[in-house]
């Protein structure tokens, strides 16, 4: 088996894959301050409630945006599953031509995205993150990423509305059902939801011409994907599309050194 784990700045999103079967996803708080007996005991139980054993687990890729936590995560792993993770970075191989100016600037959830968007949807194609932040990338035909777009996700938008306002209330993330609202709430809702819908219609229609292909297909991933994907001029809808690029960016890697349990790589250095 093979764990994934893709460390976002709110959750730790996290799956078992068999091959290309998902058998297990969970998702658990990023906690800056955790250590990595708390994290690796969570694991622990989520294995164990699920009748798996980490025992099973033959190799582990990790996407981390949240840099401050990647020794703990790392530390985790060789002491619970005996393993060195694959942490994605420059050195990784993906099997895209990454056309950023400074690709090691790019961040591991957005090649991970990518990798999966084009492997599982082929080029040219446009993929959407929507978390904390709502990220663009764009993949060509010839499995180029060509580069993209990052915007305030729904949540920032909301909270940083509210909290810098003396009057608005905090209020639920639900889209209304019409665009004039009646009241503060559904006011407050209908623009962020249909606003940030707006934003990430005209961004995928100015992508397509700039590519040159109309019918790109677009993929959305990330927890706020439902609150637009019917709105939005969005294609596919996979909650799961970054575990997947993790899972296949280790498959690819498998064979290159480094990679397997913690103490055969300590035997090789």
């Amino acid at each position: 088996m093979i764990l994934t784990m893709d460390v976002g700045n709110t959750n730790i999103k996290t799956a078992l894959f068999e091959g290309e079967l998902m058998l297990n996803y969970w998702r658990m708080a990023t906690n800056r301050g955790t250590t990595s007996d708390e994290l690796g005991m969570v694991l622990a139980d989520l294995f164990a409630y699920n009748g798996r054993s980490m025992k099973e687990v033959r190799g582990i890729a990790i996407s981390s945006v949240v840099p401050s936590i990647n020794f703990t995560i790392d530390h985790m792993c060789r002491s619970y599953f005996g393993i060195e993770p694959m942490m994605v970075g420059p050195g990784v191989k993906t099997g895209i031509n990454i056309k950023y100016d400074n690709p090691r600037e790019l961040g591991s959830d957005r090649i991970a995205n990518a990798v999966a968007a084009y492997h599982l949807y082929g080029g040219p194609c446009i993929f959407i993150d929507f978390g904390t932040a709502t990220s663009f990338g764009v993949v060509s035909g010839r499995g180029e990423f060509l580069g993209g777009a990052i915007c305030p996700g729904i949540k920032l938008s909301a909270d940083s509305l509210v909290d810098h306002t003396a009057k608005l209330p905090r209020f639920e993330l639900q889209k209304p059902d019409d665009v004039i609202g009646r009241n503060t709430i559904t006011n407050l809702q209908s623009g962020i939801i249909f606003g940030h819908v707006g934003m990430v219609t005209y961004l995928i229609r100015r992508m397509k011409e700039e590519i040159g292909c109309p019918g790109a297909r677009v993929i959305a991933t990330g927890g706020m994907a439902l609150l637009v994907s019917d709105e939005a001029e969005i294609d596919v809808l996979d909650g799961l599309l970054t575990l997947k690029g993790l899972r296949i960016l280790y498959e690819k890697n498998a064979a290159l050194s480094g990679l397997g349990s913690a103490t055969e790589s300590a035997k090789k250095t």
